[in-house]
């Protein structure tokens, strides 16, 4: 809670010399006080020195303070109500814009839930599990298997990523893509994760879109035989991938000659994690 204004002023009127207190960010009245303490105008506030009150913080029990807002995500049978605080669900421009003083429920029906309930983790705590742990790892998942053999754990992540644009939350997207690059996955699961990416991203989004493009140039003429014909599957529904995969191919060749026939490149993953086969 914000502390009053104190001002203590010297014996004479002419005096200056204030010293103000000011607690928080708010300062709700200013109390003018003589040197014996006796206090003079216990009515008088900030706005009488023409300066404007600064607005109240929010604090987080504040926000448990404030209504509580339905979320319907879904449809059919497999539609869930889920709720949460109106006052954390406007940190996103998106609620801010839907919830007005009357709102008290939102229609998700098109969002996945587990990446709304990954959102509504990271408004409560800032995180959402697996949690990334010190060492720069993910917390294990007792569920999950040790390899990501069908994309199911690059694509809880990537739907999280996906959300997080929509809603306005670049720190919940940032830490999303982080974690896919934590992911030990197979060469399908690395083709199911890219089929989403170039499904549900714009092509301006390289931060996401490069990366995977960078994986398939540098291992596509290996991996291309464990996905069963999918590879070529999704180089003819999406044409972007095909060229970005080129684009970077071309890039590493021009490098290589103006580098007069360097080194060859080391092949690594440009994400920089293990990859399991």
């Amino acid at each position: 809670m914000a502390e009053s204004e104190v001002r203590i002023g010297g014996a004479d009127a002419g005096e200056e010399g204030d010293v103000e207190m000011q607690g928080g960010d708010q300062s709700d009245d200013v109390v003018e006080i003589s040197k014996t303490g006796a206090s003079q105008d216990g009515t008088t506030g900030a706005a009488a020195d023409g300066g404007e009150k600064p607005a109240q913080r929010m604090t987080f029990v504040d926000s448990l303070k404030s209504p509580m807002i339905s979320l319907l995500v879904g449809t059919g049978s497999s539609q869930t109500r889920l709720t949460a605080h109106k006052a954390l669900l406007t940190r996103s421009p998106f609620f801010s814009e839907k919830l007005t003083s009357s709102t008290s429920q939102v229609d998700l029906v098109d969002e996945d839930l587990d990446a709304i309930s990954c959102f509504l983790e990271y408004l409560y705590t800032g995180e959402y599990f697996p949690h990334k742990l010190p060492s720069g790892n993910l917390e294990p998942d007792p569920e999950a298997p040790r390899i990501d053999g069908s994309g199911a754990q690059l694509l809880k992540h990537a739907r999280v990523y996906t959300l997080a644009e929509k809603l306005g939350m670049p720190s919940l997207k940032s830490l999303s893509h982080s974690k896919i690059h934590l992911i030990t996955s197979t060469a399908l699961a690395e083709l199911a994760y890219a089929r989403y990416v170039y499904s549900h991203t714009s092509r301006d989004d390289l931060t996401i879109r490069k990366p995977v493009a960078s994986f398939w140039g540098q291992r596509s003429h290996v991996l291309r035989h464990e996905t069963e014909g999918s590879f070529r599957d999704i180089c003819l529904e999406y044409p972007e991938f095909s060229f970005d995969i080129l684009s970077f191919v071309l890039d590493q060749n021009e490098r290589k000659s103006h580098r007069g026939g360097g080194e060859e490149e080391s092949g690594k993953s440009a994400r920089k994690r293990a990859r399991g086969i």
